[in-house]
């Protein structure tokens, strides 16, 4: 039996729930979606169909390329029973002729839910202000959410909770850091942060109020000593490949290796988001060793985003 479709809300109504950055929901919320995603992930193995978004479409708009977005998020709501329509800016009118609001009026009234990956995270809370229907960010310049719901669903899956562990981040003062200190203030962890200079985290832009949620190295060896977990992401950005020679030069020292693994714990996990440059931010040693699980990372996107999405457009099950 379909899943009865939830009445059109409009703009702004309080039963909306979007996810623009990681701080959208609360702890809680977020426990019930790593318990939702451990579920939902048990049945795609077990090859047991489960359809609560039948009848349900997915619009998703790409200003940005992308490989796992896009297959974790289309595959995820074809197994869900749902339905999506893939569209770039190149063949739509988002924020080319068309004014954004206008854009999220019209699209909101087909769809039930849209993911939306772009540059400026101030597009993508302008079109979520003029949406009838739950909008996600697959991310943004300043914002990853989606990834580090994976990255958080990944470390439990091996480790058990990362309440009171310590994240080390070595590279680019990103959208994947500033979602990293995001999550650390809400769930409880510590962020090791070591970026060269010049490209640190803004905490301004990262959105966090607590400072005891992360300490700065200046040396990612000691950002990396003991931490439960060492992660990191490409050098330069999409949209940032302007500075690409210069980057390589300033984030040298930054290269994860074996001696950054060595002083962290002993069972210390690896993780990229991906795609990865061997050689660059990330020795091939690293990545493709015993204690890297960026693949089971990779594949969690679309167990997680399945859980947000049921709980996007559902709520909470049982």
């Amino acid at each position: 039996m379909n899943t009865p479709r939830v009445p059109t809300m409009k703009p702004g109504h309080s039963l909306i729930k979007h996810y623009l950055q990681f701080k959208d929901l609360r702890a809680p919320e977020y426990a019930y979606l790593f318990e939702r995603a451990a579920i939902i992930k048990k049945r795609f193995k077990n090859y047991e169909k489960y359809q609560p978004l039948a009848d349900r479409t997915l619009a998703m708009i790409f200003e940005k390329a992308s490989t796992r977005t896009r297959v974790s998020f289309e595959a995820g709501m074809y197994q869900m029973g749902g339905s999506v329509v893939h569209l770039t800016t190149g063949d739509s009118q988002l924020g080319r002729s068309e004014p954004i609001e206008d854009s999220a009026k019209v699209i909101s009234r087909m769809v039930d839910i849209v993911m939306i990956r772009t540059y400026e995270q101030a597009k993508l809370t302008k079109f979520a202000a003029n949406s009838r229907v739950p909008v996600i960010n697959g991310l943004t310049n300043e914002y990853h959410p989606c990834q580090i719901l994976a990255d958080i669903f990944t470390y439990i899956e091996h480790r058990g909770s990362i309440q009171g562990k310590v994240v080390a981040w070595v590279g680019d003062g990103n959208n994947m850091a500033n979602t990293w200190l995001q999550a650390a203030e809400l769930l409880g962890f510590t962020v090791h942060v070591s970026t060269p200079n010049g490209y640190e985290v803004d905490p301004a832009v990262a959105g966090v109020s607590n400072p005891d949620c992360y300490k700065v190295f200046k040396d990612p060896m000691d950002a990396c000593r003991g931490a439960d977990l060492v992660t990191t992401d490409v050098w330069t950005s999409m949209g940032y490949e302007a500075e690409n020679e210069a980057r390589k030069k300033a984030f040298a020292d930054w290269c994860v290796d074996a001696e950054m693994m060595a002083v962290a714990k002993p069972d210390a996990l690896f993780m990229h988001c991906l795609p990865a440059h061997r050689g660059e931010e990330v020795e091939a040693d690293v990545i493709d060793g015993p204690q890297s699980v960026v693949w089971d990372e990779a594949e969690n996107r679309m167990h997680v985003q399945k859980a947000l999405m049921e709980y996007l457009l559902l709520g909470r099950i049982g």
